[in-house]
């Protein structure tokens, strides 16, 4: 027997959900997204042609030394273990790590540089497998930063400040391009652990999150092994026919929602729940490498058959970019070599040299590299001066926010040039500097956007990547 009490209380309390509070709730909408149109909230389109129809970022995480790499100082071997003059540190900021130190001594690298290519780019003896695409290399000596520790850094990196709970780059451009292949995500995440022992940062996954956009724009992690993505196989006893008619239902119950709260989040779970479904087939068919041939796995180097390594990564991101995934990050881990950095980095570049020359490679004899943009760097640089005991062979680096190199490649990129230039000791830039906010603001270009209108209104503020900073680097473009 129907309780009409109860029917009445029901009745109630969805009366007051939907008129008192969801009056409310949209009056205050209206009045922090005052001109936003659904478009907007949507998707954006591009504000000009694009050179770039994906990216592909391998992140450094842990700060890749610029003076064992990219910054070639000759002149710093004959300066070895004199303590860094104040003129040229003047007064900056010390981590917590080297602030105690008696002196900064003066570490010049032990590795050896040759030019490379016929555009004549130094590069160091440890990257022999980069040398071969030097001349496709736009190299930038002179990026800063103002984070001093790693995990500000990144976030600044990544989303354009360095407290966090802003969106990700590659949720940016889901949100501005979408996807081009709907069994999987515009925009998948890989982390690979070094070979060697090393002190590796550990990575949140608010790095590549989406802030307060949609949540459907933010990274889909791959991991390494049978499932790349949790989760995503039916467990024991569910056939593909009853995982559809589960969707379904929950799918029926979600537009209830939907029509009761009009909550974008709830059609944003809809979506995910399909995407999902469809990545079923998709995903074990990217994963699975057994149709490349033996002369493609050796380009990538003898890892690239060892799941969750970089060669394999590079080797999947490769797949990606073929299946019109929007934005591929790459994280490598363990370039925080505080002390020991001679063997650290030997260890570091042997992931991550061949593989990556293979990816950008690739990338061009399939002609993928004429739209497909590729960047590698970490957050920050290293120091000069050697944290901690200082010898002929052996020494550390603390962090070093003033200068770092990063390089792209590929689509609309000004190939075979370096861009800035670094005082005698890698310590502060003379000529060309570049913002991380000057980075992204590129990248967005090459894709298509003007960054300053590339945005999104919440909170009653049109917020955008690149906060109110950052200009075009016009002279890393053709």
């Amino acid at each position: 027997m129907l309780n009409t009490d109860s029917s009445q209380n029901v009745a109630r309390r969805q009366f007051l959900g939907r008129s008192s509070v969801g009056i409310g709730t949209a009056a205050l909408a209206a009045l922090l997204n005052r001109g936003t149109s659904a478009a907007e909230v949507v998707q954006q389109q591009p504000h000009f042609p694009p050179r770039a129809r994906r990216v592909i970022w391998l992140t450094q995480a842990g700060a890749p030394s610029q003076l064992e790499l990219f910054d070639y100082k000759p002149d710093l071997k004959q300066r070895f273990d004199q303590d860094l003059p104040d003129s040229v540190r003047q007064g900056q900021r010390l981590t917590g790590m080297t602030s105690g130190q008696a002196r900064l001594p003066v570490a010049p690298s032990v590795y050896d540089f040759q030019q490379c290519g016929e555009s004549g780019i130094w590069l160091s003896e440890l990257l022999p497998h980069c040398a071969r695409i030097a001349d496709r290399m736009c190299l930038i000596r002179s990026l800063y930063t103002e984070a001093i520790n790693h995990d500000p850094a990144m976030t600044l990196l990544q989303t354009g400040h360095q407290i966090a709970g802003r969106p990700s780059l590659g949720a940016w451009l889901s949100y501005g391009l979408g996807s081009e292949n709907d069994n999987l995500p515009s925009y998948v995440v890989m982390i690979s652990r070094p070979s060697g022992p090393t002190n590796a940062q550990p990575l949140h996954e608010r790095m590549w999150g989406a802030g307060f956009l949609p949540s459907r724009h933010q990274g889909v992690r791959f991991s390494p092994g049978k499932d790349p993505v949790l989760f995503l196989s039916n467990p024991p006893g569910i056939t593909t026919n009853r995982r559809r008619a589960m969707i379904n239902d929950i799918a029926a119950l979600n537009r209830l929602k939907l029509a009761d709260f009009q909550d974008p989040e709830t059609q944003t779970r809809i979506d995910q729940y399909e995407l999902a479904f469809r990545m079923q087939s998709a995903v074990p068919e990217l994963a699975d490498v057994s149709d490349e041939p033996k002369s493609v796995l050796e380009h990538y180097g003898p890892e690239s058959l060892k799941l969750g390594t970089f060669a394999a990564n590079c080797l999947l991101a490769r797949r990606l970019a073929e299946r019109g995934v929007r934005f591929i990050q790459l994280y490598h881990r363990g370039w925080d070599q505080h002390n020991n950095l001679p063997s650290g980095i030997k260890s570091q570049c042997y992931d991550v040299d061949q593989p990556t020359a293979a990816l950008v490679e690739e990338l061009a004899e399939r002609g993928l590299l004429e739209d497909t943009l590729v960047v590698w760097g970490g957050e920050f640089g290293r120091t000069v001066y050697s944290q901690g005991t200082l010898t002929a062979e052996n020494y550390g680096r603390d962090h070093h926010p003033r200068c770092f190199s990063m390089w792209m490649a590929g689509a609309g990129v000004n190939s075979g040039t370096v861009i800035g230039e670094t005082d005698d000791y890698s310590y502060s830039i003379v000529r060309d500097p570049v913002h991380i906010h000057d980075l992204n603001a590129t990248v967005l270009h090459l894709l298509g956007f003007d960054h300053t209108r590339l945005t999104y209104r919440h909170q009653g503020r049109d917020y955008r990547l690149t906060d109110v900073h950052g200009n075009v680097v016009t002279n890393a473009l053709t």
